[in-house]
């Protein structure tokens, strides 16, 4: 019984129990990891149209590098199919690429709600450093408990001690990425009255705040010492936080993208008439339009346009020779404004010749 509540024992061995209970528990919580990391990697290559880019990588390698190797050792481990050294290097590495995985998904798209990049860079900043000093000691734990045998036991303290705080700052991580999330999509609810965009908002309050039960589940089983059952379950809370992410953030994702909703429409709507439908404008009456102006077609380059212009330049040696040809064919201004002014255009200059207003 031990070797299911005590983190040490459970650490340094396989389950030795006899509970059938326990061990169906087990298969079935690796089957649901599979299942999801299988159906995860499916959808993202059927979703993406190109495969690149921070959010398709970090998907990919959390579900398939980080849920499969995770459980799959875990199984291997705990029911004594393999040698330790393999079993604990397949779950070391799905657990790396599962948990810094995970925080690298969420910050890919944190971009999408957040436009402080100071706060971007220190959210980066953040998951990196915890990479490093909660990965590396919580590794090197785990094989001095499972290879450094017989003197596995001074790793033991060690590793329930580190276990608790590398939980508890991957955690806080999470809240904090989270969190951002939830404030911002918050502040968007009470700015932006569209009810389209107000259940993409919802969603993504509603997913972030399961994440954040999700892991306090996880981190309460982790102080109740229940090993085992900490650890199986984690490969199908993240699987399950996975799918979810992924099905919000991708409807945020199409949202930017068809400007349904932007940033800085919350800062300065534009206000209407009332008599005009605000629904049917589809210009951007906030700027004004662009000027036009004539290019050239892109198939004629800088030499070609000289030539063109030198072959259709009037001869110098008519009587207007001593004006040059742009100043032939400048147009002035014309004054609209007085009616009783006639305008005759010449190639070079226009006169004005006043009207008897009779």
């Amino acid at each position: 019984m031990a070797n299911i509540t005590a983190a040490g024992d459970g650490i340094t061995g396989g389950y030795t129990g006899t509970s059938l209970g326990m061990q169906i528990t087990i298969a079935t919580l690796a089957g649901v990891t599979w299942y999801n990391a299988f159906e995860l990697v499916t959808l993202v290559f059927v979703t993406f149209s190109q495969y690149h880019g921070l959010y398709f990588w970090s998907l990919l390698v959390s579900s398939s590098i980080g849920l499969v190797p995770y459980s799959l050792g875990f199984l291997l481990k705990f029911f004594n199919l393999t040698s330790a050294g393999l079993s604990v290097t397949l779950l070391t590495i799905g657990w790396w690429c599962m948990v810094t995985g995970q925080s690298i998904v969420l910050y890919s798209r944190l971009h999408l709600v957040l436009d402080n990049k100071r706060v971007l860079r220190r959210v980066l900043t953040m998951i990196l450093v915890d990479a490093v000093i909660l990965h590396i000691p919580t590794t090197v734990l785990t094989y001095g408990t499972n290879i450094a045998q017989p003197n596995a036991d001074r790793y033991v303290d060690g590793y329930n001690i580190m276990e608790k705080i590398q939980m508890t700052g991957f955690c806080l991580q999470e809240f904090i990425i989270s969190g951002l999330y939830i404030w911002e999509t918050v502040r968007m609810l009470r700015l932006d009255p569209d009810r389209a965009k107000r259940k993409i908002q919802w969603q993504l309050l509603i997913i972030n705040t399961i994440i954040i039960i999700l892991d306090l589940g996880l981190l309460v089983a982790e102080y109740m010492n229940y090993y085992i059952m900490e650890t199986m379950l984690k490969g199908a809370v993240y699987s399950i936080k996975l799918k979810l992410e992924f099905a919000v953030l991708g409807k945020l994702v199409n949202l930017v993208h068809n400007h349904v909703w932007k940033p800085e429409s919350f800062s300065c709507p534009p206000d209407f008439p009332d008599f005009v439908d605000a629904t049917r404008v589809t210009s951007d009456v906030t700027h004004a339009a662009p000027r036009q102006s004539h290019r050239a077609p892109d198939w004629m380059d800088a030499d070609d346009i000289s030539i063109a212009m030198f072959e259709h330049s009037p001869p110098t040696n008519t009587s207007d020779a001593s004006h040059s040809w742009s100043e032939r064919h400048v147009v002035h201004p014309i004054d609209f404004t007085n009616p009783f002014v006639k305008y005759q255009r010449h190639s070079s200059r226009l006169s004005e010749k006043p009207q008897d207003p009779g």
